[in-house]
């Protein structure tokens, strides 16, 4: 019994590091951080976005491993969920540029000059989706 426990424990313990390992790789490797930073013309808040990464990898870590509730009104949820929401469009937005996603779909279908049709329509696709999840999907 104590065997299984333990191997069990050891087994997570490594997915665990191996994950993080990755995710921390794809920061880094990309420089996704600094870029963001670059196109907020914030460098010199580069140690928030970094603590913000960390402490919402460790907050959403103990989300998923305590079951616990937060009483928290309405307005303060609909706040934190914007601000999250905002938070990472910006980081998907660095990572996107960093890569040159937009210019390489555009070129490879034709649409070069109309790059911007294809951003709203991520972006209302991103939208539509969202609102389809919380007011249909959920209930």
């Amino acid at each position: 019994m104590m065997i299984e426990i333990l191997s069990v424990m050891l087994i997570g313990f490594s997915g665990g590091i191996s994950v993080g390992a990755g995710y921390v790789a794809f920061l880094t490797v990309l420089n996704i951080i600094p870029r963001l930073t670059q196109l907020t013309k914030s460098v010199r808040y580069v140690h928030y976005y970094e603590a913000a990464v960390i402490l919402g990898a460790v907050t959403g870590t103990v989300f998923s491993l305590w079951d616990f509730t937060l009483n928290l009104s309405f307005v303060l949820l609909a706040g934190f969920g914007i601000l999250s929401g905002i938070f990472n469009g910006m980081l998907a937005a660095a990572l996107t540029e960093v890569l040159n996603v937009f210019p390489i779909l555009a070129k490879r279908i034709g649409m070069q000059d109309r790059i911007v049709y294809i951003l709203i329509a991520l972006v209302l696709g991103r939208i539509v989706g969202s609102l389809f999840q919380w007011l249909v999907y959920n209930q």
